[in-house]
């Protein structure tokens, strides 16, 4: 495992732990709202500070993007972190919820980890080494396209003038797909088309640090990673569309016609 990479499993592992032992006192906690459906609780910051703590005492001289801290240092070798993508759902006692954790040096993803403290899964990724859930490599589907396809995606909760465009392109999707799963944690909606579990995703309004893990995982696997229109940088713009090569080719081809004529265009 590379040094970076073993740093940063160890960060997410010590966020993790402490996640695993709030579990059961979320009625205790001091929980705060940071926006209409964005909230934030002591453990997200507890967690953070954890990882902070970790990575600034092997790297003291990285920079950190982290949700809830925001940025501090220098952008050109950065972590980008969130500490407990899927705080609704862990607040909600909701099984899906994860640590995730990656690297960027001078704007290209270079590390990744996405780490389940419930069911201790631990997805990894060291840009041109692969992917592993464990230890074990991990590869993207073979779906051929879009039918039968598994896909992930998650409701623009953020930005509610994005629910038109994004109910059109759902309404798309749903007769030439499988089926669509919305369990609110994108991170892992992410390593999950990594893994093979899903065949795609995408989500409107997402924060780098929802992105950055998974995206670097699922490219590592076999995939592709783009903003839904395929025209701007997905971790700037948020808007993202991820699958094995071809469900990625079909899902953007089926999303364009909606997004196009939304607040995206």
């Amino acid at each position: 495992m590379h040094p970076m990479l073993n740093i940063a499993v160890r960060a997410a592992r010590r966020g993790g732990d402490i996640i695993v032992r709030h579990v059961d006192r979320v009625q205790g906690l001091k929980i705060d709202t940071k926006s209409r459906h964005d909230y934030v609780s002591e453990v997200d910051r507890l967690v953070e500070a954890a990882i902070i703590d970790t990575l600034r005492k092997a790297y003291p001289d990285h920079g950190i993007l982290a949700e809830e801290s925001g940025l501090e240092g220098p952008e050109d070798c950065l972590w980008v972190i969130d500490p407990l993508d899927g705080t609704t759902n862990f607040l909600h006692g909701f099984p899906q919820f994860a640590v995730s954790i990656a690297f960027k040096r001078k704007g290209v993803l270079e590390q990744a980890v996405v780490y389940d403290p419930l069911r201790g899964e631990l997805f990894t990724a060291t840009r041109g080494e692969g992917a592993m859930l464990d230890d074990r490599r991990i590869r993207v589907s073979n779906r051929a396209g879009l039918e039968g396809a598994l896909i992930g995606t998650g409701f623009p909760f953020r930005g509610l003038e994005r629910l038109d465009a994004y109910l059109a392109a759902l309404k798309a999707v749903i007769p030439v797909s499988a089926g669509i799963r919305r369990a609110g944690a994108a991170a892992l909606d992410l390593a999950y088309v990594a893994s093979g579990r899903l065949d795609g995703f995408w989500e409107l309004g997402l924060k780098e640090w929802d992105m950055a893990a998974g995206a670097l995982l699922i490219v590592e696997a076999g995939g592709l990673v783009s903003d839904v229109l395929d025209r701007y940088d997905y971790l700037t713009s948020g808007n993202i569309v991820a699958g094995s090569p071809r469900v990625h080719r079909d899902l953007l081809k089926t999303l364009d016609p909606f997004l196009l004529s939304g607040p995206l265009a």
